[in-house]
């Protein structure tokens, strides 16, 4: 979440043009107000953006602005200005809750790099309400499965849908991508959420155990993890008792090719095409790049929560370095950094990963920020251009050295 808004009050018509011509030139976007009365109408706990105002103004002064502000949200970031070094002031500003304290007239690098900061905290307390959001109001699949790239809503479209049929079900998905989680979410959403998912790993289950899994799971669902790992006696048990009705509803996983099993005879073709009518594939995180930092940052949470700790601050740089890797491991592997973060470890790299040299590195950046912003901007190639502040010429060959297409985010 990128918010470029800046709420400027100040009763001082030439200070509140400088501070307004300041923030224009940093290509943020300030709106200009010369009293509480003109500001308090933009104030809502939706504000996209923080608040620069003076203290000392007739009337209702910075203070009971402040005071406003965090009656409305507490978290809205607000930064006090004055024209007095007065030290009791300052206190008092920090006392309330101000975010920051800034003495008039302020050096401009100094201005913006407070506003920044502020930014940043108010982004991050945005995405996280979202997010907490879904959790609360949305169904299994919002709640369960985090993301907010196209390839994540499609999933979850996809889960929602698989899950109203009554047919078996084959979730695939590269290794560590959460396959079993996918599945338990199909059932969640389905009409038998209220019945038992049971687990079972799919190597070594002879049929009188399979049997037994379907009487545990009769009422819900049984899930077989990793189909082409079933024994060949079983597989024919299976797909007999497919034929004649199970007690229960099938969800098979896979994170290796089936179909490739299929040809060198490791899975029945019948029992592959039977399971494969409903095929719910899951995106590797290489394919979904905009979704690190969401899914990281939910990880922390969940980590330090689980662990009693306070959760550290995830930097601009930390991100960068996440969305800089391929992510082989997928989720798990994320997850993993994500508690050793959340620990005050270091953020450990695969091996390959560590191979590649500082131009590697800063490619998979850039190509990644492009593109985040091309999803954001739905492959509108001009806006994407504009938030990355690069020209167009400069931003068109970027997408052409890395074989990016506009029309493929629309």
């Amino acid at each position: 979440m990128s918010l470029h808004k800046v709420l400027v009050v100040d009763d001082d018509a030439a200070v509140r043009a400088a501070l307004v011509q300041t923030l224009e030139l940093a290509n943020l976007q300030p709106i200009s107000a010369g009293s509480f009365i003109e500001a308090k109408d933009h104030i809502c706990a939706s504000f996209e953006g923080v608040i620069l105002s003076d203290i000392r103004m007739p009337g209702r002064d910075g203070f009971h602005l402040l005071g406003f502000a965090h009656g409305i949200d507490s978290e809205l970031p607000v930064i006090l200005l004055t024209g007095e070094g007065d030290i009791p002031m300052v206190v008092r500003a920090m006392g309330q809750g101000a975010f920051g304290f800034l003495e008039k007239p302020c050096p401009p690098a100094d201005l913006l790099a407070e506003v920044e900061r502020a930014l940043k905290t108010r982004a991050l307390v945005l995405e996280n309400r979202l997010l907490k959001a879904q959790l609360e109001a949305g169904d299994p699949a919002a709640r369960l499965l985090f993301g907010t790239s196209a390839q994540a809503d499609a999933l979850r479209a996809r889960v929602r849908m698989v899950a109203q049929t009554q047919a078996e079900v084959l979730v695939c998905g590269p290794p560590g991508s959460g396959i079993s989680k996918v599945a338990e979410v199909v059932h969640l959403c389905s009409a038998y959420a209220k019945g038992p998912f049971v687990k079972r790993a799919a190597a070594g289950l002879d049929p009188e155990t399979f049997a037994d899994a379907c009487l545990h799971a009769a009422g819900g669902a049984l899930f077989l993890d990793e189909l082409a790992n079933l024994p060949p006696e079983t597989q024919f048990h299976v797909l007999d008792r497919l034929e004649t009705g199970l007690p229960t509803r099938l969800i098979a996983g896979a994170s290796t090719d089936l179909e490739q099993a299929v040809a060198d005879g490791r899975v029945m073709p019948d029992l592959f095409y039977r399971l494969d009518v409903m095929r719910v594939r899951i995106p590797a995180l290489a394919e979904r790049p905009e979704d690190i930092p969401v899914l990281f940052r939910h990880y922390v949470a969940q980590a330090c929560e689980q662990a009693g700790l306070r959760a550290p601050e995830i930097t601009p740089q930390v991100i960068a370095g996440l969305m800089a890797r391929d992510w082989p491991g997928n989720a798990r592997a994320l997850m993993s950094a994500a508690m050793r973060f959340a620990l005050g470890l270091s953020v450990e790299q695969d091996r390959a990963d560590t191979d590649l040299g500082l131009a590697d590195q800063m490619a998979r950046v850039e190509r990644s920020l492009l593109i985040a912003a091309l999803s954001r901007a739905e492959g509108r190639a001009a806006l994407a251009a504009e938030r990355l502040k690069l020209p167009r010429k400069t931003f068109y060959d970027k997408l052409a050295r890395y074989g990016l297409r506009p029309d493929d985010f629309r």
